[in-house]
């Protein structure tokens, strides 16, 4: 499963892990995504991976 958002292709970022001494070291942050099943266009409904954020802007849309 890649990590990255179906919707808006929000993907893993990188950036440092700094110690108590300050020591760089590097790491990186998945998105979180979930198993959504979701219509596309044609009425079809497929599972694709979403992240919480637009999860969220996709059930207050529905209301």
């Amino acid at each position: 499963m890649s990590r990255v958002c179906s919707i808006c292709q929000k993907g893993p970022m990188s950036g440092h892990k700094v110690s108590h001494s300050n020591i760089k070291t590097n790491r990186s942050w998945g998105v979180n995504v979930q198993k959504v099943a979701l219509a596309d266009a044609s009425g079809k409904v497929k599972d694709q991976y979403v992240c919480t954020r637009c999860l969220r802007t996709l059930r207050k849309a529905e209301k």
